[in-house]
Formats: structure tokens, sequence, C-alpha cells
């Protein structure tokens, strides 16, 4: 029986031995292309990170995400967990062959603040100041939602943002609402899918009174078959099936300036050159940048629309390039000025706060739409 208990213990001491003769063995990695992060790397020594114990911690960060066959290991894992019932996985439900990312209870007060921020940018601007609000799948497909499971009222919360800015809103949770039935969002991201943005954009259009765009209109060009978004990465549920990037708006009749790299440049209406990564979202546009202007030549009656956005406009834009104008994207994570300033200057009378629900609650960058004194 001893004999048997150390053979045991040999086994287990070679097989750990292996592990670490194969992580010295393989090249460290910078980033994840599946968790879609910067890994640890090695971290520096010194007899003081030695003794307040940042070597240590750093060293235990960067044996875990250099792991050998980490992404393997983490899929196991989650695969593992839903044989044991687990339905959630860092803080994403698996819903069939869906992933819906848990909305939380948010800060209050940073909540309050966050309205207190839009109301005056409304009372202040010169020109119209719509609120659109963006109900994530977790409000407009919660009956996939594993039974039980809490989810934050995102209705409640659209309704009483409407009633404390007192702005006009543009009607989202209604219109996606009564296409929840269609491929509205990713299944392995957390955004809407090209069909939803056309949706919002119509949403947008009724608000402000202007002509809706027609499916028929539009020649859906299917981008990418193989699609694995935010959830997918945050989850570690990587059996399910890709998603389907499709463009819509022909990259013909628009013209797109782009303030990415800090000064004006030619932009892409779609950057295919992300299509060869991971985040394969970000191919709209460009993705993240402060200040972005999309022109139609085809409408020359002037009208121009502002969106004070996150990245869910990325995908919306172009449809709403079909019906003015000029549409300017303007990025608080990024866009520091005044906003009032830059629609006086462009001569834009009409801005829209667009946000989904989930970075609504939670974003710190709001605060540069209030008025300075």
């Amino acid at each position: 029986m001893a004999n048997k208990g150390r053979l045991t213990t040999g086994i287990f001491c070679l097989f750990l031995a292996g592990l670490l003769a194969w992580h010295i063995a393989l090249p460290d990695r910078a980033r994840s292309e599946t968790e879609n992060r910067t890994l640890a790397q090695f971290p520096d020594f010194s007899w003081e990170t030695l003794k307040n114990g940042s070597f240590t911690a750093g060293m235990e960060d960067y044996f875990a995400d250099q792991f050998p066959l980490r992404d393997d290991w983490t899929g196991l894992k989650a695969r593992c967990e839903q044989m044991l019932g687990k339905r959630e996985f860092n803080g994403v439900y698996l819903c069939g062959d869906t992933l819906i990312a848990k909305v939380d209870d948010p800060d209050r007060l940073q909540v309050e603040k966050n309205l207190d921020d839009v109301k005056q940018f409304g009372e202040a601007s010169h020109g119209q100041v719509l609120l659109g609000l963006i109900p994530s799948a977790a409000e407009v497909w919660k009956d996939r939602l594993p039974q039980g499971t809490p989810s934050f009222d995102q209705a409640a919360f659209i309704q009483s943002a409407a009633e404390k800015t007192g702005l006009p809103t543009v009607d989202l949770l209604g219109v996606l609402t009564e296409h929840a039935g269609e491929p509205i969002y990713y299944r392995t991201d957390h955004h809407w899918t090209t069909c939803g943005a056309f949706y919002g954009a119509n949403a947008l259009l009724t608000a402000l009174g202007k002509e809706l765009l027609k499916e028929t209109d539009f020649t859906p060009e299917v981008a990418s078959m193989d699609f694995n978004g935010t959830l997918y990465s945050t989850s570690g549920i990587h059996w399910l099936a890709p998603d389907t990037i499709e463009y819509w708006v022909s990259e013909d009749d628009l013209r797109v300036t782009s303030w990415k790299s800090g000064k004006e440049e030619p932009g892409r209406l779609y950057d295919r050159s992300y299509l060869e990564h991971k985040d394969k979202y970000s191919s709209f546009l460009g993705g993240n940048q402060p200040l972005c202007v999309l022109e139609n030549p085809a409408i020359t009656d002037g009208s121009k629309l502002l969106l004070i956005r996150d990245s869910y406009s990325d995908s919306l834009a172009p449809f709403l390039a079909q019906r003015f104008s000029e549409v300017h994207l303007v990025d608080l994570r990024y866009y520091h000025t005044s906003v009032a300033d830059y629609m006086a200057e462009q001569g834009i009378d009409t801005a829209v706060v667009l946000y989904s629900v989930s970075n609504f609650l939670a974003d710190r960058n709001l605060i540069y739409l209030a008025p300075r004194g």
C-alpha cells in the first residue's frame, strides 16, 4: 500500500516537473487572442518587490497566464462546470447556444451623477438632445436566461432615466422587443448584430421624424463566419459555433473621416484588417476613436446628427448616414473637450446620447458632457 502511494506521488511529481519544463521551453505569449487580453509577463525582481510581496504576486499571475495550453484548460474547466449544472461563468449566462452577459445592480451614486450630467447637457445645449438607452440581451431575451437567475430591470431604469433627465427618448426597447425572435444580438458577443443595429436606426429615425429605412434597400454581405466575441472570451465557453458578421451598407456611397490617431485622416466604413484578428467587431469604422464623421454626398439638405456614444453606434452609424448629410460620432472615453462647443462650431442642432444600458450604468466619462464654469 505504501509502495502504491509512493508511486502515485512520484507520477504526480513527474507530471508537475514535465509541466514546468514545458512552460520553460515555450516562449512567453504577450496576448491571448481567445481571452482578448494582455497576458502577465515575468515580473522584475528587486529586494523591495520581494519584501512588499509584489514579486510573488507577479509570479503567480505570470505562471497562471503563461500556463501551457491555458486556453484549452480554461475551456475544459468551463465544460466540466457545465456538466455539474453551472449556468453562470464569470458573469456570463449560458443559454442554450447563446451567451448573455449578466447586468449587475449598479452603483446608484454613479448612475445619478450620469443622469444629472446628461440632464445638464440637455439644458445647456442650443439644439435638440435626445436620450437613447439600448437594452442588452439580458432584457430583450430575458426569457432565455436560466430560471431563477437575477436580472437587473433595464426597462424600469430606461423609464426612470427619461423622467429624471426630462429629455425626449428613443424607444429602442420597444423596437428590439418587437423583433426579439430575430438574431438582433450576437450569440458570443455583447453587441447587437447588424440586423439589430438596423432596427435601432429605425427607432432613432422614428424619434427624429425621419423616413424609415427598408430592409429591402440593403444587400447584406457576409464579412466573417468566424466571430468569437467578448462573451466567448470572458466565459471560457469555447464550444459554441462562431457568429456571423454582416455588412449591409455599401461603403462606396459614404465618405468617412477619422481622428483615430489624434489628427484628421481618411477613415473606412469597414476596416477589413480586423477580420483577420479576434476583435472583428472593430471592423465597423475601425473601432475605438475620439471622433468620427460620416458624410453622404447624396444628401444635400445640410442635415447633421451628433451621436454621443459607445461602441454600439459603430454598426448603427452607417444606417443613419442614409438619412443625414453628416453623422458625427463622439466617444467621451477619448474626447474631453466641450461637446456643446463642437455642436456650435459644426452647425449641428440635433444630438443623441446613445449608450447601451450596461455601459451607461458604469460609465465615468459622462462628466465631460456637463457644462464647465
